[in-house]
Formats: C-alpha cells, structure tokens, sequence
C-alpha cells in the first residue's frame, strides 16, 4: 500500500521532531509527573504523524468498509487521509476547507494555553509561590487543557484507530495526574490552596465563576 503519498518517513520524523520540541520549549518537564505527562503526548504525535506520511494503518486496516460504501474514492491519496472531510463528502482541497481550518485554531488554542500557563507556573516554581494568575485565574489545570486542545484538533484534521483509542487514555491520564498534584499542593500551600480551589473550577470555566485574584 506504499504509494507517493506515503511512505515519506523523513517527513514523519521531520514533523514529529517540530512539533515535539515546540511543545518540549513550552512545558520543560523536570519531574517524573512531567515526563510522564510529556512523553503520553509524544506517543500521540509519533503515533499520528506515523500514519498520516508512513503507513496509513487505519485505512488498511478498514479499507474493505470504506471501499465498499466510497467505490470511486483513491483512499491512498494524502488529500483523501483526511478521513472526516472525505467521509462527510467535503470538496475540494481538505487543507482549506472549514474543518482544517477549526482544526488549526483548536491546536493554535492549545499551545497558547500551554504557553501562557507555563509562564505563570515556572514564575511561581522559581519563587515558591501558588499559580494563581493568568489561565491559572480561571482553571486550576490549564496546561493538561492544553495538551487536550491540541490532540481534538489533530483528531479532527487527521483522526487514526491508533489516536482515537489514545485520545480517552490519555485524557484519564491527564486527568489522574491533575488530581494527584492538587494533593501535593494542599499538602505545600494548606488553606491557600483550599481557597484558590473554592473559587477556581479544575478543567472548564463556568460563567458563575470569577476570575481569581490573589
């Protein structure tokens, strides 16, 4: 199934070293917790840039299905990877239709969350202080929010049986490793903590609550 559309490993490696080093100069993981949480996402991009310029596994693995129901369609063109775009009968060049353009913004979205939070938090790693400030004002887990953000946007440009069984796992992952934290810092910062939380939602902002300030 290796045609020129695929099979173009320096570009699997070329686009998985980019966006791994963008991600590596916003978060700079120290500990375990960090690498953990890092190297969960990694596995998503590796995983991801795999089949969109390697192998397409999961048009192999399914191309009897989409066969059978899109006789006419070349499933082994790039253009036609695209599976939501082809699916839903979008036409003309995937890259420039309105969902790749969502797609964009959602990851743009996330690594300016991810940005904008390790800011705050490695100022107050640096002054052994509480995040309060900036994304951390509105939800307690801004830079897992993030993470989140860029993986629904590459699954919505580029979705692969391997990244959507990944995508719910690492979202659990995320989501145990938050809560695993906030006990650390009830244990470091005491009612300091218990308050921020009082007032800060961990995940999704609600329009009840205010921002913080500390």
């Amino acid at each position: 199934m290796e045609t020129g559309d695929y099979g173009l490993w320096w570009l699997v490696i070329l686009n998985t070293a980019i966006f791994l080093m963008f991600a590596f100069s916003f978060t700079k993981p120290k500990t375990k917790r960090d690498w953990r949480s890092f190297g969960a996402f990694s596995a998503f991009i590796v995983a991801l840039f795999t089949e969109m310029y390697g192998f397409p596994l999961t048009i192999y693995l399914f191309s009897g299905v989409l066969t059978k129901y899109f006789p006419n369609v070349d499933w082994l063109t790039h253009n036609n990877g695209h599976l939501w775009e082809t699916l839903l009968g979008l036409k003309g060049d995937p890259h420039f239709n309105i969902l790749h353009i969502i797609s964009n913004l959602v990851i743009l979205a996330g690594f300016l969350i991810i940005a904008s939070a390790w800011r705050v938090l490695y100022k107050s790693q640096q002054d052994h202080t509480l995040a309060t400030t900036s994304a951390y004002s509105y939800v307690r887990h801004p830079q897992y929010i993030g993470f989140i953000f860029v993986m629904v946007g590459f699954l919505l440009q580029w979705p692969t049986l391997l990244t959507l069984i990944m995508f719910p796992v690492l979202v659990f992952m995320y989501t145990r490793l938050a809560f695993r934290e906030e006990k650390e810092m009830e244990e470091q910062f005491g009612d300091e903590y218990k308050k921020y939380c009082e007032v800060v939602p961990a995940f999704i902002p609600v329009k009840k609550t205010r921002q913080f300030t500390y």
